[in-house]
């Protein structure tokens, strides 16, 4: 076997390839995940797919995301999804049962398992010794139906963890921290794992923070052992048999190296408007706040609520301030009320919400128009939370809710001074209440008819790419720029995620409130132009398909994130790279393109010619498909590939 625990994990999986770091490989997927705001998709792609029977080991849906009832859509959705369980045999988890990542880890985290998830921070599971990745909805229904998963086999990154964190700082700081050194593309090609002797100190929950955010380093996935802290936390849900000791061989090599000393650690916050705008937490203190909001996948452990109930304990917030606490399960409210803890969070002034996803994915607790909020969820992009002119910053609970104490960005180091407060003492519990009561476990015997709503509305049949696309630019963007920023969450969008026509009416509304009309007027085909890290972020394929409905044909781009890139072959999008930064800088939106023989010269190699008619110039792009991805976007994509 192999050293590191990633190439064990990989080896034991694969079907097809070479692990040669950029190699393109096919993984055999034990688990899959899909949560309410893609999961739709996925059962619409096989319903599209004429699939019969699941192959897949174990597969889960959770409805967490669209728990706003204010119309038929959502609940109709909710329908839809069970039906889809039943005729398919899934598990379904409930509206109300909490954030599919951390449910997922307690009730089917199994060490040496592989996971795939139509969600970009299913990697969180990685803290339980598994192999998670996240990617488009269609890549999971493929792997339901038994096919394999293709990923570019990825370097392995180690960063050895040393030493024991400081009082007042946790596991979010140890992401952040990351995300500091090497911003929201440093992981790009890569699976992180953690090793050392840092690692004793870091429970299975601590370890599931810092792998969720993984994902905004732009990282494959993140992987840590399945050792004693894997081991306590099943023996805690009541699953010990599912244990499997996975470590790292003494002599393990890494391709990329990295130690972090805990001790050294101190409080850091993600400044607006991106994970990786990383300073301390001391560097800004003193700056006003409106809101302070705790909870979310990027935080979900009993700890992460516990210990800022011991914070407010016989304390109240300022009544200017809005102190959020978004449970992550039942099971944690259940524990929280058990415990006390969730008293203490009442009566400090907090507001309580429902168990999910809630303020993270923009489905209420946005902040007013311009006003800072401390939110410990995984990401801070523009508009996310559902204010256009949001002004969110990610930190620990710590931070979160010292701030909320005193009313402004707040070091908690200095509430030993401020508040005459020491550190809580928080030790995890080596028994809790489980609660399994909306988890429903698939029929004996699947079978029955999907249920659809009004909203609900079949996929289309999509186009094979012709010998040549030629139209203009109808959108240039920068660097960096996310799938919440092409396809925007919140709870005017999300709701239409089964309803692609109607969805698309927001494709970059983010970016030009409008551009949907636009759009519509131009008609197919027109090509959308970006810079470095073109669709970070979300896994959510409606910002693929969206711009498909709209006339989307092909993108050129100075780089992908690796799902979105992923996503736009998937619904037959020619996804090109430009060879040259400069031929990016040269382009004008409006320009108009011309890619006269794009279907030829894709299959015969690498290189493919683009004419600007407008400017009278011509360059050579690129592609990185291998060509088993050439021919699946020439036929128009995964979808049309399977059937064939």
């Amino acid at each position: 076997m192999s050293g590191t625990v990633t190439e064990q994990l990989i080896e034991d999986h694969l079907i097809e390839g070479q692990m040669e770091p950029g190699e393109e490989i096919a993984l055999k997927i034990d688990q899959t995940l899909t949560q309410d705001a893609t999961g739709t998709m996925v059962m619409l792609e096989l319903e599209a797919m004429a699939v019969e029977t699941l192959e897949s080991e174990l597969s889960a849906q959770y409805v967490d995301h669209n728990l706003i009832q204010e119309d038929n859509k959502n609940p109709d959705d909710h329908l839809f999804l069970n039906s889809a369980c039943e005729k398919w045999g899934i598990w379904y988890s409930a509206a109300g049962n909490g954030v599919s990542h951390p449910v997922h880890q307690q009730r089917f985290g199994i060490p040496g398992k592989t996971l795939l998830g139509s969600d970009s921070h299913t990697p969180a599971a990685g803290a339980m010794g598994m192999l998670a990745i996240g990617s488009g909805g269609l890549d999971i229904a493929m792997a339901m139906a038994g096919e394999p998963y293709y990923v570019d086999m990825p370097e392995v990154w180690g960063v050895e963890l040393r030493g024991e964190l400081p009082e007042w700082c946790s596991a979010k700081d140890v992401i952040l921290e990351m995300l500091r050194r090497h911003d929201v593309d440093g992981g790009v090609g890569r699976v992180i794992e953690y090793h050392g002797p840092g690692l004793e100190a870091l429970t299975a929950m601590d370890r599931h923070v810092i792998a969720n955010m993984g994902t905004e380093l732009g990282a494959t996935s993140t992987v840590f052992p399945a050792d004693d802290a894997v081991n306590q936390f099943l023996t805690q849900q009541k699953r010990e048999e599912d244990f499997r000791e996975l470590r790292a061989a003494d002599d393990a090599e890494y391709h990329v190296t990295e130690t972090i000393d805990l001790d050294e650690i101190e409080p850091l916050i993600a400044k607006p408007s991106s994970p990786g705008n990383v300073v301390p937490v001391a560097d800004i203190a003193g700056e006003g706040l409106y809101q302070a909001y705790i909870g979310s996948s990027a935080n979900p452990g009993l700890r992460d609520f516990a210990v800022p109930a011991m914070m407010v304990e016989g304390r109240r917030v300022p009544p200017k301030v809005s102190f959020d606490v978004n449970p992550t399960s039942r099971q944690m409210l259940q524990n929280l009320t058990e415990m006390g803890y969730l008293a203490d969070l009442y009566a400090s002034g907090a507001r309580v919400h429902q168990a999910g996803c809630n303020g993270c994915i923009g489905m209420g607790q946005a902040p007013a128009t311009g006003r800072n909020s401390l939110r410990t969820v995984p990401r801070n992009f523009p508009g996310r939370t559902g204010t256009r002119e949001d002004s969110v910053f990610l930190c620990s609970p710590e931070t979160a809710t010292a701030s909320a104490l005193v009313g402004e960005i707040t070091d908690p180091r200095t509430l030993e001074d401020t508040h005459d407060m020491t550190h809580p003492d928080w030790t995890e519990p080596e028994t809790i209440i489980v609660d399994e009561a909306a988890l429903s476990s698939p029929p004996e015997t699947p079978g029955g008819e999907l249920e659809k709503g009004p909203n609900v509305k079949s996929l289309p049949d999509f186009e094979p790419v012709p010998e040549a696309i030629a139209g203009p630019v109808l959108m240039k963007v920068g660097d960096d720029i996310s799938t919440d920023e092409i396809m925007p969450a919140g709870s005017d969008v999300l709701p239409y995620r089964s309803n692609i026509p109607r969805i698309s009416e927001w494709v970059f509304d983010q970016v030009e409130q409008g551009f949907y009309k636009r759009a519509q007027e131009q008609g197919a085909p027109w090509v959308a132009v970006g810079g470095s890290n073109y669709g970070q972020g979300s896994s959510r394929e409606h910002a693929a398909l969206a711009p498909y409905h709209l006339g989307m044909r092909a993108a050129l781009a100075v780089s992908y994130a690796r799902i979105h890139w992923q996503n736009l072959v998937n619904f037959g999008i020619v996804p090109l790279e430009f060879a040259e930064r400069a031929d990016y800088d040269a382009i004008d939106q409006g320009d108009s393109l011309e890619l006269p023989d794009v279907r030829a010269e894709m299959q015969d190699g690498s290189k493919v010619t683009v004419r600007n008619v407008t400017q009278n110039t011509r360059f050579v792009a690129e592609h990185s498909l291998s060509p088993r991805q050439v021919e699946i976007v020439l036929q128009g994509g995964l979808i049309e590939d399977y059937k064939n």
